[in-house]
């Protein structure tokens, strides 16, 4: 960084600053329109985007109907921050934070908001009694982990991924703090999942779920691109192991696209409201048979 800055006494804000999210970015929360959020026929309503926080809710949606919980049946609607959906009447009304994802559970009388992706884990896991266990030593560490991740996890997207990837200008000092501690929290993981097949013992949980599309993304490439290369994701053997491990689960594979708009047009499965539509409603097909 070659010019220095010297903070004003009050900060005010600039429309102007803000890089590529300078169109949604604003330092007050609340409404900015007034529009209803669309209900399907579940449950279960999510209302999402596949960013890695947007991932978990899907992935583990998928993982309970995988597991034989038909009353995890949901519809899952497109979020689309970019355009800001979020700061809609109706998305504030079920998370004040407008930050992706939401769910309502309509089986319950009045319907049920929960929001923040680690709470939606938790809800999901406690009322279907899966993915969780329900005490001892391997749920505190199911969610010692899960903990882990909502700490860890704004260093890699909102430190790292920002001036990595979205910046207006690549600067070197943050890119290198939020680089060491990325690979530090690579590290960490690596070491635990050396002496472990998952992140809380020998069963799949949420904490998995949760670390996953984070550090199992920049793992396999998935995130921020060329990340994986400048990061040495692959000297990370045990990380690797397991994020391979789980990228193979048939549940991952459909939880993940789940509302996500970018990449290869087989991957953006924008709504889902039936088990078909992983066949049928991907944008591949919806574009082939326009």
């Amino acid at each position: 960084m070659t010019d220095s800055y010297t903070p004003p006494r009050v900060w005010t804000w600039d429309k102007a600053s803000g890089g590529a999210f300078a169109n949604i970015n604003r330092p007050i929360a609340g409404p900015t329109h007034d529009k209803d959020l669309p209900v399907g026929t579940h449950p279960l309503q999510l209302y999402s985007l596949a960013t890695p926080n947007g991932q978990k809710v899907g992935i583990m949606l998928e993982e309970l109907l995988a597991a034989g919980v038909a009353e995890a049946e949901y519809d899952a609607w497109l979020i689309k921050i970019g355009d800001g959906d979020q700061f809609s009447s109706g998305f504030v009304d079920i998370n004040p934070n407008s930050k992706i994802p939401a769910l309502v559970d309509h089986s319950v009388s009045p319907p049920r908001r929960v929001f923040e992706s680690g709470s939606i884990l938790v809800y999901l896991a406690e009322k279907f009694g899966k993915f969780l266990p329900a005490d001892g030593p391997a749920r505190t560490e199911t969610l010692s982990w899960l903990f882990w991740q909502m700490g860890a996890a704004p260093i890699l997207g909102g430190g790292f991924g920002h001036f990595f990837a979205y910046a207006p200008e690549k600067w070197e000092y943050p890119i290198n703090r939020y680089a060491m501690e990325v690979k530090r929290q690579m590290d960490v993981l690596d070491r635990h999942l050396a002496e472990h097949d998952y992140m809380a013992g020998d069963d799949y949980t949420i904490a998995d779920i949760a670390i996953w599309p984070w550090y199992g993304g920049i793992a396999l490439g998935r995130s921020y691109e060329g990340a994986n290369v400048f990061l040495d994701a692959p000297k990370y053997k045990h990380l690797m192991r397991w994020a391979e491990q789980i990228d193979a689960r048939p549940a991952v594979k459909r939880g993940r696209i789940v509302n996500k708009a970018n990449g290869p047009l087989e991957e953006q499965l924008h709504e889902r409201h039936d088990a078909s539509d992983f066949e049928t409603k991907t944008q591949d097909k919806l574009q082939g048979a326009a």
